[in-house]
């Protein structure tokens, strides 16, 4: 098989690149209400990759928000079925000012894709599709592939959840493969066994019922920005652990074997803070970078401002101050528990010379898959196959929100099986996924579904 689909892939490359390519210049950025046709132009386009690839059919549904796209190859009953998870939909590209080349024209440089969603997750679920491709056109299926791909992962998956349930009978499988994580490197291939939950929310501090003359009112009025500050930098002790009550009540403590796994990975710390442009890194004390980043819940400012922030100077007294602040979370911790520990810990820490308002965006719980599952076994056995080597088990730090509701609606366990880089500038400007990370995706993807197929 190896052979006949290594012919296959690089006869067809061009064309693969091309296609994904064309996915890229449509800015289908899921939280701006400006690209809603963009949204469902994306959701077309995806639907008539997946005819194209030979799906039996493919179809755009509607959810309560922008629509989901469900597509399936049915090949024998007797077949397991593996159900693809993905989503079409991307960050917003701002500030575009960073960006070296527009974040909606794919440029490659250096054998990198530099566009917004080339790595998060378009060109990550559009390996599946090209995949599915591969063994169709080769005539080497040996498991029933469904796909799932929707348009409200980054803004938390509010209506997934719903569809879902709605379209258990439809989305039956066996297990559920997403790429939408990372590799340590493509020397040191690895597989995500977990990603974190998150809680999002916003605070806004307002003071006096207008900006005020600096001068006039200063040093007699409190500043809004000033009492945000305050209350932000009360998070954390000076060991940079969390300090709102609570917080850690529920997270679990890995043991002594994850620990030794989680070691495995290499790890040099001056390449780490080079390549991040810092002199020192900064986290909680008492744990190692990737123990911060996998096995701890952690407290973010993602966005603040308030006051003048214009050309020039203007003494201005603000009357308001927001952020938007979010903590990933560990298993065992809920999403639902920490909202209201963060939304009650701000309302109830403001003094009196402000008033605050606080309220939640989104969700997502934190999700842990076992290692001894048919699923990453097969998954392992894959990597292995095309890398040449063991993958290492990680905790990823990000988070993928619709995990733990897929598991529940649908019962059976989800593999992660991501192929971009850590450093590929998810979020960020100059968001970049490698050509040769595709093409080793689209290498590997049809390998799990014939290890996962055997007995």
């Amino acid at each position: 098989m190896s052979k006949v689909w290594k012919n296959y892939q690089e006869k067809n490359k061009d064309r693969f690149l091309n296609e994904m390519l064309d996915l890229l210049r449509i800015p289908s950025v899921s939280a701006k209400s400006e690209h809603k046709a963009d949204m469902l132009k994306c959701a077309e386009a995806v639907k008539e990759s997946l005819l194209a690839s030979g799906a039996d059919k493919a179809e755009v549904m509607e959810t309560d928000g922008h629509p989901a796209v469900y597509g399936e190859k049915i090949v024998d009953p007797s077949f397991p079925t593996v159900l693809v998870y993905g989503h079409y939909d991307v960050q917003p590209a701002e500030p575009l000012d960073l960006w070296t080349n527009p974040p909606f024209e794919p440029t490659i440089i250096d054998g990198k894709i530099f566009a917004r969603g080339s790595a998060d997750d378009k060109g990550q679920f559009y390996m599946h599709v090209k995949a599915l491709e591969t063994l169709v056109k080769t005539n080497t299926m040996t498991t029933n592939i469904k796909f799932l791909i929707e348009g409200e992962e980054e803004v938390g998956s509010p209506n997934l959840g719903k569809f879902v349930a709605v379209h258990k009978d439809l989305l039956k499988a066996d297990v559920i493969l997403i790429s939408d994580s990372s590799l340590l490197s493509m020397e040191n291939p690895s597989l995500d066994i977990g990603v974190r939950g998150l809680s999002y929310i916003e605070v806004e501090v307002t003071g006096a019922n207008r900006d005020l003359h600096s001068g006039t009112y200063g040093g007699a009025v409190a500043n809004p920005i000033t009492i945000l500050s305050q209350m932000i930098a009360s998070c954390h002790d000076k060991k940079n652990h969390i300090t709102i009550p609570g917080f850690y009540d529920d997270v679990a403590i890995p043991t002594k074997e994850e620990k030794k796994l989680m070691r495995k990975a290499p790890y040099n710390e001056q390449e780490y803070k080079d390549e991040l442009g810092v002199k020192e890194l900064w986290g909680e004390k008492g744990f190692t970078t990737y123990e911060r980043t996998g096995i701890r819940p952690t407290i973010e400012v993602n966005g603040i401002w308030g006051g003048y922030q214009g050309e020039g100077a203007k003494t201005v007294l603000p009357s308001k101050a927001t952020a938007k602040i979010s903590a990933r979370l560990v298993p065992n911790q809920s999403s639902h528990k920490i909202t209201e520990i963060l939304l009650n810990y701000f309302t109830s820490i403001a003094p009196p010379s402000v008033t605050v308002k606080a309220f939640e965006h989104h969700g997502g719980e934190p999700y842990m898959t076992p290692i001894d599952s048919k699923g990453y076994q097969a998954a392992s056995k894959a990597l292995k196959t095309t890398f040449k080597k063991n993958p290492i088990p990680v905790r990823g730090g990000g988070s993928i929100p619709i995990c733990s509701i897929l598991e529940r609606e649908l019962g059976v366990k989800i593999i992660f099986m991501g192929f971009g880089l850590d450093n590929d500038n998810l979020h960020s400007p100059n968001e970049k996924y490698n050509i040769e990370n595709y093409y080793k995706g689209i290498e590997t993807i049809p390998y799990f579904h014939k290890f996962f197929a055997a007995p």
